[in-house]
């Protein structure tokens, strides 16, 4: 399949290649710690990247819980299958421990010409075998980082992979971090072929999963992608989901029951133990290292209420993941119907249900977009877009504009999101706006108006900065 997006991604890895190149680093050799979720696209961006490189690499991927002698004579025989200089000299290997295992990557990559090496679920080895990090610091300060290799250590356990380089772990200060995130909403348009509007909704549908994206057919309408994909059980809409929770979160464990709360509309620490605990609300102390642990893992997101007061009590939880928060909405629910070959009562259920779902799950986009467009020549110093809302949720505010978070300094201005097919932002909305910005902490009567619509505004709205579908999409392109 053709690989299309992540410019970027592979400019940072090329970035880090130039370094080893050109000699231009403290070390010769560099060492990059790439993180991101599960099926995200991390593999095939490192695949992607070996190939276009023209230079000898090996790729060794773990297999979770496997045994660890096993593990390392996979990842000698990895070796010397490989096109690196040194290949021969570790043919036959059997090594003992992990300490042997990389010194003979060490043997394997050339002296003087830059090569390649990417160890992939970092994470499971780290688990597998608690003496792997050390091992990877021995090697990497006696041998690799001597020689002219662009090491990269790939993980989907966002806490393991960030607990590599925090003070007193082995590894600690020899890597070069690198996030890989989904696909942004530029490239989610430019591969499926729609206007900026639709290619919102396709983001939010996707989650710019590249592998959901791909099979996204330029130009088809949102319902006909829908309808094709709830035709089977097996599509990448409906398996890529499933295939990312159970690989971190068992269906009959309290991990999963969270994340079910969450993605189905549960926003508060007292609603989703509520909606947990069955008959009884889930204990605090059973709830809190749940949530602690999910946010750890970048799988739920904690949004506190942007003002000039501080309000550190009043979280509101969300699936931080675009593609997650869609599946678990609509999707999970839904298998049983399409397995039974009833996509088309799955697809009235999703129709009945989108435009509200979708109202709410645009605005993380929408504020993403705008932080990447401000700050610009009308709001010089706004660093900081985010929402307010008090405890009973009313009001609730969708855009609030400041200097910084999480307690702003000041409120540069206050907005609001409608994202209606038809729709336009108009007096009543605005009306709407004025009053409720009133009950945000340092915004006053002078406070800027701003709003972000799909479908247009009504003339002669006062409104200091507006906002479409296209400017969201131009955010990410530049």
């Amino acid at each position: 399949m053709e690989f299309t997006g992540r410019g970027a991604d592979l400019e940072r890895l090329t970035h880090q290649l130039r370094l080893v190149a050109d000699g231009a680093a403290a070390t010769r050799g560099q060492a990059v710690i790439m993180s991101g979720r599960r099926r995200v696209g991390k593999s095939r961006l490192v695949q992607e990247f070996c190939d276009r490189s023209g230079l000898p690499y090996v790729v060794f991927q773990a297999t979770r819980g496997r045994n660890p002698a096993a593990e390392r004579a996979d990842f000698a025989a990895a070796l010397a299958q490989s096109a690196l200089p040194g290949a021969d000299l570790v043919a036959g290997l059997q090594a003992g421990d992990w300490n042997q295992a990389l010194r003979a990557l060490a043997l394997a990559v050339p002296d003087s010409t830059p090569s390649i090496a990417v160890i992939d679920e970092v994470p499971w080895l780290v688990e597998q075998d608690p003496e792997f990090e050390g091992a990877l610091q021995t090697v990497w300060d006696r041998h690799l980082s001597a020689k002219p290799v662009l090491l990269v250590l790939v993980g989907s356990d966002m806490s393991v992979m960030e607990a590599l380089q925090t003070y007193g772990r082995p590894f600690f200060g020899r890597g070069t971090k690198m996030t890989v995130r989904p696909l942004h909403l530029g490239d989610v348009q430019a591969m499926t072929g729609l206007g900026a509007a639709d290619a919102v909704d396709a983001l939010l549908i996707t989650g710019g999963f590249p592998e959901i994206v791909q099979s996204w057919r330029p130009g088809t309408p949102r319902t006909a992608f829908l309808r094709e994909a709830f035709a089977t059980p097996l599509s990448p809409l409906l398996v890529a989901g499933e295939l990312s929770l159970l690989g971190e979160f068992p269906e009959a464990s309290h991990s999963r029951a969270v994340l079910e709360a969450v993605g189905s509309g549960e926003r508060t620490f007292s609603s989703i133990a509520a909606h947990t605990g069955g008959a009884h609300p889930l204990p605090s102390g059973t709830l809190s290292p749940l949530l602690g642990t999910l946010l750890t893992k970048r799988v739920l997101a904690a949004d506190l209420p942007l003002s000039t007061k501080a309000d550190t009590k009043n979280k509101r939880y969300r699936i931080a993941d675009p593609y997650l928060r869609f599946w678990l909405a609509f999707v999970d629910r839904a298998l049983p119907l399409i397995e039974r070959g009833r996509g088309d009562l799955a697809l009235e259920r999703f129709e009945r249900s989108w435009s509200a779902w979708r109202g709410r799950a645009v605005e993380p986009v929408v504020r993403a977009s705008l932080l990447r467009l401000l700050p610009d020549d009308a709001w010089a110093r706004t660093e900081a877009v985010g929402g307010w809302w008090n405890r009973q949720n009313n009001p609730e505010v969708d855009l609030v504009g400041a200097d910084r978070e999480p307690v702003a300094t000041q409120v540069h201005f206050v907005g609001s999101v409608k994202w209606f097919d038809t729709h336009p932002f108009g007096r009543h909305e605005y009306d709407a706006l004025v009053r409720d910005a009133s009950a945000v902490p340092g915004a006053g009567p002078a406070t800027p108006l701003v709003a972000v619509s799909r479908s247009g505004f009504t003339r002669g709205l006062p409104l200091a900065a507006r906002w479409g579908p296209e400017d969201l999409v131009r955010a990410w392109h530049g």
